[in-house]
């Protein structure tokens, strides 16, 4: 089969740039690259063809051989004058390729790498820090100590021993990075010698034994926004593990952990509480107080009161670091029933309960619906 033009192959005009080839090109190889495409002969057959395309518009000399002899001015087996397709100096596609996968992952591309070591950040850390209902919500300042990197005090981070001084890596030539050839790609990772510092310690100081940093614990001060929510994280710039070869630092991550409370019971913004109540105040109603975060208030409880009903305090709740209002806070009425009665008590309360029973629906109304419903379920 004919070979298409490959100028259409990219979908660029014959006088596109370096870049709009380059741009093209990496569109195309990602989107018909087979590992994108498992089991499709029709894309690994686009990817060949973009790739063989990108190959000769990418390289100064092919491109102009394929612009005045077409493709027999790139074949391998033809020489046009001056470069022929096979000739020295071509586009390298593992280069190109590298191209892309630089651009994804932050490395440098064709023309940019770097002469010298490469310089990697440093990780980020992460600190689990226990915190109250309370501090969450008003908002607090904590003291944490994290493990820390410090430059040894003997060989002033060399980490040679004082007196010698590191040489030259002889594996990578002080570049700190080596290349490795796996078919198509070219694969450039760190020096396994020097380990991407491009330097040899034949000394190593006896202090740090050669690292150039001792570990040390750090205190800092963390500021506990109000309204913190369990499971937030507050993020330290710059209080993660050091830099490589003179990197950045990583980051410190506190993540927030709020420790059960006694009473009250968090869900988003809002509060939740049981509050027990007496028999007498469930029947009779009555007024009683109850804990928020901040003081305590007052409320009437309705007579006939059950157990389960629910009640909301607008606004005693959390205001959320991300919420303009506060939270409500929902309390939960749970009727105790008496307990360790006298025998004058007991007698009372059998007195009181004979006559609740002979008033029948009128004082049970629930005891009567559910009496109805069992009947219902043997007729």
């Amino acid at each position: 089969m004919a070979k298409r033009d490959f100028y259409d192959v990219l979908g660029v005009a014959k006088n596109a740039s370096d870049d709009e080839i380059k741009k093209a090109y990496r569109k195309l190889a990602m989107k018909y690259h087979p590992d994108r495409n498992p089991d499709s002969k029709t894309a690994e057959d686009k990817f060949k063809e973009v790739k063989e395309a990108y190959e000769v518009l990418s390289d100064e000399h092919k491109r102009e051989a394929y612009d005045r002899f077409g493709h027999a001015g790139v074949d391998p087996n033809m020489n046009m004058g001056g470069h022929p397709g096979g000739a020295p100096g071509g586009a390298d596609f593992a280069d190109a390729f590298g191209d892309i996968f630089g651009d994804i992952f932050g490395g440098g591309g064709r023309g940019q790498r770097s002469a010298g070591p490469q310089m990697y950040r440093g990780a980020d850390l992460r600190y689990n820090l226990d915190i109250t209902l309370e501090e969450a919500a008003k908002g607090s300042t904590k003291t944490i100590r994290v493990p820390s990197w410090d430059n040894c005090e003997t060989c002033h981070g060399s980490g040679a021993k004082p007196g010698t001084s590191p040489m030259t890596c002889t594996t990578c030539n002080g570049q700190g990075q080596v290349r490795m050839q796996q078919g198509f790609f070219s694969l450039q990772q760190p020096c396994p010698t020097c380990h991407g510092t491009g330097k040899m310690i034949k000394e190593p100081c006896p202090t740090c034994h050669g690292a150039g940093k001792i570990r040390r614990n750090k205190t800092l001060e963390v500021k506990i926004p109000a309204g913190i929510d369990d499971g937030m994280r507050i993020r330290s710039a710059g209080n993660g593990e050091p830099g490589q070869n003179g990197g950045p630092p990583g980051d410190l991550y506190v993540e927030i952990r709020i420790l059960p409370n006694p009473v009250f019971r968090r869900e988003g913004d809002d509060l939740h509480c049981e509050i027990p109540i007496s028999f007498g105040i469930a029947a009779l109603g009555g007024e009683i107080e109850v804990p928020t975060l901040n003081n305590r208030v007052a409320f009437n409880v309705p007579a006939g009161t059950q157990t389960g009903k629910t009640f909301r305090l607008r606004g005693k709740g959390i205001k959320g670091v991300r919420s303009a209002q506060p939270g409500d806070l929902f309390c939960h009425v749970k009727i105790e029933t008496p307990v360790n009665l006298t025998d004058r008590e007991k007698e009372l309360m059998r007195e009181f309960d004979k006559l609740i029973v002979d008033g029948g629906a009128r004082h049970t109304p629930q005891a009567k619906a559910w009496m109805d419903k069992v009947k219902g379920l043997f007729r």
